[in-house]
């Protein structure tokens, strides 16, 4: 028999409770003189797209292949300053082909904000584009691997993946981004050797590449390869880039399909005109240059930082469900 003076404990926690819930209900949160409550984060201002980023007509240098972001005029936006982290990579290892610049650079940067150990794989001659990457990985205090060399020769792609496992102490992102384009007005000007350094670099690399990390690769890693709107709408003069990347498409549907069961994703990234070194090197004419990026609905070219987040996605574990899925990107042309 309980005592009428005693009250039960789950009666006194019970009635603690139930003032101490009114008491906070009963509670204004005050702002305070600038009108916001406390703790309150300020909004992100808006910022028209059209005119984000520069607009034709440019007036960057033309360059020998493979050229560099470091002459261009006005320099490409990889995300040096503009790209913010959150973690959302942490503890993974990627290895990037075409790290130096372009998109690749973006990833590079954006992977290392987001916690993620590095490699990249360039040419030589882009040793400079490179050396800028590699030292912003290391400013993250991420793990940078530079791993220069040529592609297009399949003992060489083998050695890239070995080194990159070894230096990054695993592999779980694998994103097959370089590329070769080399714009040729009818494709009686295009010379066995042009048309295989294409192939060699954009089919048969990934290829190379794809084969030598899967055994590396643990459930939840991700391939993301870079195809282009030009897989769709391609152009009069890139007869044969423009079949390499509608091969880049196709390897990424086919790939999630057969990858998919064992936990591995497998995505593309479709960009349309962006602004990187790919275009002064040969990739466009200095008359198309000129005005590069103009025809698009947004009036301008992207520039590589615009994709970051894009990578970013595909590869982290929160995007799970996607799979054999190709992303655009094209200031409102395009089709993906």
């Amino acid at each position: 028999m309980i005592n009428e003076n005693q009250l039960s404990r789950r009666q006194v926690i019970g009635g603690l409770g139930s003032g101490l819930a009114a008491t906070v209900m009963a509670t204004p949160a005050f702002a305070d003189s600038s009108g916001k409550a406390p703790g309150a984060v300020a909004p992100t201002p808006l910022v028209d797209p059209t005119t984000k980023y520069p607009r034709p007509p440019f007036n960057t240098p033309m360059q020998p292949w493979p050229g560099l972001a470091g002459k261009m005029n006005p320099r490409p936006d990889h995300g040096e300053s503009s790209y913010k982290g959150s973690g959302r990579l942490q503890g993974r290892k990627a290895l990037i082909t075409g790290g130096d610049s372009g998109m690749g650079r973006a990833a590079a940067i954006a992977y290392a904000r987001e916690g993620a150990d590095v490699a990249i794989n360039y040419l030589p001659a882009e040793e400079p584009d490179a050396k800028e990457v590699i030292e912003l990985i290391r400013k993250e205090g991420r793990k940078a691997v530079a791993i220069p060399g040529d592609i297009r020769e399949e003992a060489f792609c083998k050695r890239l993946v070995d080194e990159a496992v070894k230096g990054l102490g695993g592999l779980d992102i694998l994103v097959s981004n370089a590329a070769r384009q080399q714009t040729r007005q009818s494709i009686l000007e295009v010379s066995s050797e042009d048309f295989d350094a294409t192939m060699k670099t954009n089919i048969y690399a990934p290829f190379w590449i794809i084969k030598a990390a899967l055994p590396h690769m643990p459930p939840g890693s991700v391939i993301i390869g870079t195809t282009s709107e030009q897989a769709y709408d391609p152009s009069p003069n890139l007869y044969d880039y423009a079949q390499t990347k509608a091969a880049t498409t196709n390897f990424v549907k086919s790939l999630a399909k057969q990858l998919a069961p064992k936990g591995i994703r497998v995505n593309g990234v479709a960009p349309g005109p962006i602004w990187t070194p790919l275009q002064p090197s040969g990739g466009a004419t200095a008359e198309k240059l000129k005005n590069f990026g103009g025809d698009t609905p947004l009036g301008r070219p992207g520039q590589p930082v615009e994709l970051a987040s894009i990578y970013v996605q595909l590869a982290a574990s929160d995007g799970s469900y996607a799979t054999g899925q190709v992303y655009g990107a094209a200031g409102g042309g395009g089709q993906p």
